[in-house]
């Protein structure tokens, strides 16, 4: 498919913007957070939040929350003119760095949260009558510490650590 007109050009961009933020919303961070991270990735310049608004078809409000919710991840930061009051948003200046301290280390902390429940049920589970729902309760979760076991070693390994260093 052969590209050639500024209209064609941005519906590639809107393309790869709807795919970030349902990309986003599978991984729980929120479909417009990845339209607002995907759309100043795939841009030239710092937009503010009237930009983003136009040109996402959004509310100001859901792009304002979604840009402090990417700047608290270290994945946006705001850019200030001198003489201008407004603010705009750029994406970080390397991406895979704020995604390894930012979204990582919140899904690890989520990871922890998790996990701290699944002990405290599971303690409370060995202790219970031991009928049919019991049993089966208490295996599962059993089952799911293994899991999240694996999942928080995953989250911890060196390899995901290479695969998130600096690319740009």
């Amino acid at each position: 498919m052969e590209v050639s007109t500024p209209h064609e050009i941005d519906e590639c961009r809107m393309r790869l913007v709807e795919v970030g933020g349902r990309t986003a919303q599978d991984l729980g961070l929120g479909r417009i957070q990845g339209e607002v991270l995907v759309h100043l990735f795939l841009s030239e310049e710092p937009k503010g939040l009237d930009d983003l608004t136009a040109e996402l078809h959004l509310s100001k409000a859901a792009v304002c929350v979604a840009a402090r919710q990417l700047e608290s991840l270290g994945l946006l930061r705001r850019i200030r003119t001198q003489g201008d009051r407004r603010i705009r948003y750029s994406t970080a200046d390397n991406i895979a760095s704020a995604l390894q301290e930012g979204v990582l280390a919140q899904l690890r902390q989520k990871m922890r949260l998790f996990g701290t429940e699944l002990e405290e049920v599971d303690r409370r589970l060995e202790h219970a009558e031991h009928n049919g729902d019991g049993e089966f309760l208490h295996s599962r979760v059993q089952r799911a510490r293994v899991l999240h076991g694996r999942l928080r070693k995953l989250l911890e390994s060196p390899l995901l650590r290479i695969f998130t260093r600096r690319t740009d």
